[in-house]
């Protein structure tokens, strides 16, 4: 049986830590007036990208460029199970935003994840397979691991 101190002690132990523990950030919320057009949703994707830790974030505005979708956005994560949970966690915040029939491919080996959101894809790599495939090249984007100043032009 504990004594009366050693109960008070826990208890205001146990306070302490509560208070001082972080607020957890909230990054997606039910919109409840339905504003879910790509610009929206590509910065819910960035911002859960961000809050997941994700590596290297780039988006590509596709604009009139083709009609797959207005944006694409590139990222990395530190390894496969990085990769995946990355993907699972954001296909549910999309799904509690009420973003729908979001599909996903590639997450059985979770070397490189697509993430089809509609009007924006997000392509999710491990560090190696992304420098491997390069696809900011085939859109004329500036790859972030060389430096380069200018966009490369296909």
């Amino acid at each position: 049986m504990l004594s009366l101190a050693a109960r008070l002690f826990l208890c205001l132990s146990a306070l302490t830590h509560f208070n001082n523990r972080k607020e957890p950030q909230t990054i997606l919320t039910y919109d409840p007036h339905g504003h879910t057009g790509p610009s929206n949703i590509k910065a819910l994707i960035e911002k859960s990208l961000d809050a997941d830790k994700a590596l290297d974030i780039v988006t590509i505005d596709l604009d009139d460029q083709t009609g797959l979708a207005d944006h694409i956005i590139v990222a990395s994560g530190t390894s496969s199970r990085h990769v995946s949970a990355i993907a699972q966690k954001l296909k549910d915040r999309l799904n509690i935003r009420g973003i729908q029939n979001v599909r996903i491919e590639g997450l059985e080996q979770s070397d490189w994840v697509v993430l089809d959101a509609g009007d924006v894809i997000l392509h999710l790599f491990r560090p190696e397979v992304r420098e491997f495939y390069n696809i900011e090249k085939m859109w004329g984007m500036v790859i972030p691991d060389t430096g380069a100043d200018t966009a490369i032009n296909v």
